[in-house]
């Protein structure tokens, strides 16, 4: 019988390179097998003096922070959404709420995430390209226009103008008569990860430091259901960081804004219980599962031991996963689908409370409807077909991945005490510390693939040279003039000297360190001054950053 290409390709296939096999994404050693005198001591004691693994909902949180987890509630469902103008990301919204989505998550274009107007000489042809344009209040009205702001959970997800869109959305819920403290749902806001890996800021680091305390501040008092930041380590692993690395350096990155709450005179407790954080679901299944466990031990043995928190609730850690963007290729895209369930599933038994699932297609555009559809039925079928959500922690206890959980533990301390030599994170961050550990990382990885070691399927094996292109998703430029228009009448709209009248009360703000800064931001939103006129005129005050570049 004859045998395709295709089919002899696979075959050859058979005598995969152990070497990738033997080590995790990371590089991390794997042995051939594990048993009992692999477990962390402690586990099981009775009395339990620690524990390492106890039972979910209690101390340490290992098995999770509830005690019948997904038994009790499922997690958010969450799918990340926004292009063009805001009027087609608010029909992407409702379509999502319809087909059973339980919160949203907004996605903003390049210059809504680095602080520019659409019609900002930067802002040429990436208008609405790979996120939605938010320029003015205007704009944040419409995005939500037919949703009940008090009843859906929103994230969204910007950092270095946080604080101004926070702003737009408060004043957006209070037109809908909905007040801040009735609203939920997060603002990632985490700036240090910006300077590390996403790279994308306004001001230099430690008025931006300032401003997002401001804005964990104001929250604290005002919007009691809200997080008011999520510490993100999906961008530090997504610019090439092994699971240690996304776990330190997002633990760190944790710890400094509470420390920074701390010393502003807030009560540890008051705050605390509404950080979340934001990993990333790497494809490597076991690796990530250990992760995610290890991040809860370590948070809640932080915050009560370091930080003397009272409340077990600060003790929790709450995270959002969503699967892996740089697992995605764009060669045979349709096994992404696979990919995304491994790393979705991953999350789903790791214990996070909201999980976005990629769709198959956005390794080459913003994801059409029907990938959409199939990232969130994704979700759904591991939620009610699978039996995996019917038992907590069902993977607790197993050799490998309680000894996997140590190991991540044990290397995430080792990044924490060369932090800590540096001065902190700040000092590590503006010393470029994470900056080169992540370099150094994504090049081993790319050259492990680049060589063969590190098997990605239709990309160095299993290839095939005849592949039918998909249909993607093509964003009209036409939007980026509708956008451009929607910004002018805005303006024309507005009262311009109550506009400048706000932007100077928000620089005479900003010159003074003591003040918190986000009631005049809220003034400027309702005055409809532009998240561009905002931001410039912090700068006046802040200054820019220039990166000083990592080889």
């Amino acid at each position: 019988m004859a045998i395709d290409a295709t089919s002899r390709r696979e075959a050859d296939g058979k005598a995969t390179d152990q070497r990738s096999a033997s080590r995790t994404l990371s590089g991390e050693p794997v042995r051939e097998l594990y048993t009992e005198a692999d477990l962390p001591p402690g586990i099981g004691a009775h009395p339990p003096a620690y524990d390492p693994i106890g039972r979910p909902g209690s101390y340490p949180y290992t098995r999770g922070i509830y005690e019948s987890m997904y038994r009790g509630r499922l997690w958010t469902m969450r799918q990340f959404a926004g292009f063009g103008t805001s009027e087609e990301t608010n029909e992407r919204f409702h379509y999502l709420l319809e087909h059973g989505q339980t919160g949203l998550s907004t996605a903003f274009d390049m210059p809504s995430l680095m602080g520019h107007d659409s019609d900002h000489a930067r802002s040429l042809g990436e208008v609405g390209r790979e996120g939605v344009a938010v320029d003015t209040l205007d704009d944040m009205q419409t995005l939500f226009s037919g949703i009940d702001l008090g009843e859906v959970s929103v994230s969204m997800t910007i950092n270095a103008p946080a604080a101004i869109m926070l702003a737009f959305y408060v004043v957006a819920a209070e037109q809908q008569g909905v007040p801040a403290e009735h609203l939920s749902g997060t603002i990632q806001a985490d700036i240090l990860k910006e300077y590390i890996a996403q790279k994308e800021w306004c001001f230099p680091i430690d008025p931006a430091m300032r401003l997002c305390g401001d804005m964990i501040e104001w929250c604290t008092r005002h919007m009691p259901r809200w997080h008011p930041i999520s510490i993100s380590g999906y961008h530090i692993r997504e610019a090439g960081a092994t699971a240690q690395q996304e776990l330190a350096f997002t633990l760190a990155d944790g710890l400094t804004y509470v420390r920074q709450a701390v010393e502003r005179g807030l009560d540890v407790d008051e705050f605390a219980p509404r950080l979340s954080f934001f990993f990333n679901a790497q494809i490597d299944f076991f690796e990530e599962i250990a992760k995610y466990r290890a991040a809860r031990r370590i948070w809640a043995r932080e915050l009560r031991d370091t930080f003397g928190a009272k409340n077990p609730r600060s003790w929790q850690m709450r995270f959002h996963a969503q699967t892996a963007g740089v697992s995605l290729t764009a060669q045979q895209p349709l096994n992404n689908i696979v990919r995304t369930t491994i790393e979705a599933l991953a999350g789903v038994l790791g214990g996070t409370q909201s999980l976005h699932t990629n769709s198959y297609d956005e390794a080459l555009a913003l994801p059409t409807e029907e990938a959409v559809r199939i990232a969130l039925r994704t979700q759904q079928m591991i939620a009610h077909e699978t039996g995996v959500a019917a038992t907590a922690d069902p993977l607790g206890g197993s050799y490998y991945v309680e000894t996997l959980t140590n190991e991540m533990e044990r290397r995430c301390y080792e990044y924490l005490a060369k932090i800590d030599e540096l001065g902190g994170m700040v000092a590590a961050v503006k010393c470029n510390y994470p900056q080169r550990e992540i370099a150094d990382a994504a090049f081993e990885l790319q050259r492990a693939i680049d060589a063969g070691e590190r098997v990605v399927v239709g990309v160095n094996r299993y290839t095939q040279d005849d592949e039918e292109p998909i249909p993607t998703l093509r964003v009209d430029p036409a939007l980026e003039r509708k956008q451009l228009n929607r910004l002018q009448s805005s303006r024309a709209r507005r009262d311009g000297a109550e506009v400048e009248c706000t932007l100077a009360a928000l620089r005479e703000a900003a010159s003074h360190s003591e003040s918190n800064l986000m009631d005049p931001l809220l003034a400027c939103a309702r005055a409809r001054a532009s998240e561009g006129e905002i931001v410039e005129s912090l700068q006046q005050v802040f200054g820019s950053y220039t990166e000083t570049p990592v080889f």
